[in-house]
């Protein structure tokens, strides 16, 4: 074992702080980064407050974080992907049972015994899995991703959870040139979305409820803008969507949304919301469309989604930060003042 520098909370009310944690020396089939970006997701917020009791408590101290980007240090004496000097990247997964059918069929973020990267069981050390809040972090290869050298490191984080959320459906549902999305909302991940479908070539719609939102969907790909309040502005797009995601974590009319997809148009949630949503049966059934839900992707779907990113120059929009700022992010990020994504600045953790 050895000692990492940390920024961890020691209770729901008690603020992210400078700490030590302990790391488990790279085994054989570990691979030792040293953690040079670390992105700030809406979830490391829920998980810290304890605000998802309901099915995931959280163990305190907890170092959050699950968009990670670094660079090799050291290598075990098996791993054949990696050595000393790669960036690399981590995302929201650190192990799984590698056996189960979703394991095998590369979707190990479905598997019923998934690890994740902070506030799982440590099969290792014991206690729970220390975050990216963190100077470094040892993980099986298995769940090392290799970052295109061409893309801005500190964008490159948020695409560990942000951007595979919003490409994985996009891809599963068949988002591709000539095809007609649309965005509900233009926040962390929904600008993410935005980035992905203008990329696959399919005409994008941002649907937001702030008219002052409009030029920044434009700068970031959409080809059209809808203000969601207007009834006229929906109704003109009726019937007419082959996919639409979603992303607005708060109650809202879904089938506003789904009236606007054609025959077998499908929707799908990437944002939770703590409050059901109300479907209406004659939504679905009228067009035989779909609604769905879905989280991150698996290993190789991430890595597919990275060299994607490397190949159109796609990074998530960032706000920079040290990490002495943390505590001020979290509270700017329940007002949404953010464009579009939190990135610490990992260098600043030396003088913590």
């Amino acid at each position: 074992m050895y000692n990492a520098k940390a920024y961890s909370a020691a209770s729901a009310t008690a603020p992210l702080a400078s700490d030590t944690i302990e790391r488990r020396d790279p085994t054989e089939h570990d691979v030792q980064i040293e953690i040079l970006f670390c992105g700030i997701c809406h979830s490391d917020l829920h998980s810290v407050r304890n605000e998802w009791s309901d099915f995931m408590s959280t163990n305190y101290p907890i170092v959050p974080g699950h968009e990670i980007v670094g660079r090799v240090t050291q290598v075990g004496s098996a791993v054949t992907k990696y050595k000393p000097g790669d960036l690399a990247a981590v995302g929201c997964l650190v192990d799984s049972d590698g056996t189960c059918p979703n394991c095998k069929a590369g979707l190990e973020n479905f598997c019923p015994n998934q690890i994740l990267t902070f506030n799982s069981p440590d099969k290792h050390l014991g206690g729970v899995t220390y975050g990216g809040y963190s100077d470094s972090i040892v993980v099986d290869e298995r769940f090392v991703l290799r970052v295109p050298s061409n893309l801005d490191l500190a964008g490159v984080a948020p695409l560990l959870c942000a951007g595979i959320t919003t490409y994985s459906p996009m891809r599963h549902w068949g988002v591709t040139e000539g095809k007609k999305v649309g965005i509900v909302g233009l926040g962390g991940l929904g600008h993410m979305g935005v980035k992905f479908a203008r990329a696959f070539g399919a005409h994008v719609v941002v649907f937001t409820t702030s008219p002052d939102k409009t030029e920044d969907a434009l700068r970031l790909g959409a080809n059209e803008v809808v203000v969601s309040r207007n009834a006229d502005e929906m109704q003109k797009h009726a019937g007419s969507f082959d996919f639409i995601l979603d992303t607005v974590s708060a109650k809202h009319d879904i089938n506003a949304y789904l009236n606007l997809l054609r025959l077998d148009g499908n929707l799908t949630l990437v944002g939770a919301s703590p409050i059901p949503l109300d479907v209406s049966a004659f939504s679905l059934i009228m067009a035989r469309r779909n609604l769905s839900g879905s989280n991150i992707g698996g290993i190789p779907e991430t890595q597919e989604m990275l060299d994607f990113c490397g190949e159109h120059n796609i990074t998530a929009d960032v706000e920079v930060i040290p990490i002495q700022k943390v505590n001020q992010a979290y509270d700017r990020l329940l007002k949404s003042d953010v464009k579009y994504r939190f990135c610490i600045d990992m260098a600043s953790l030396k003088s913590a």
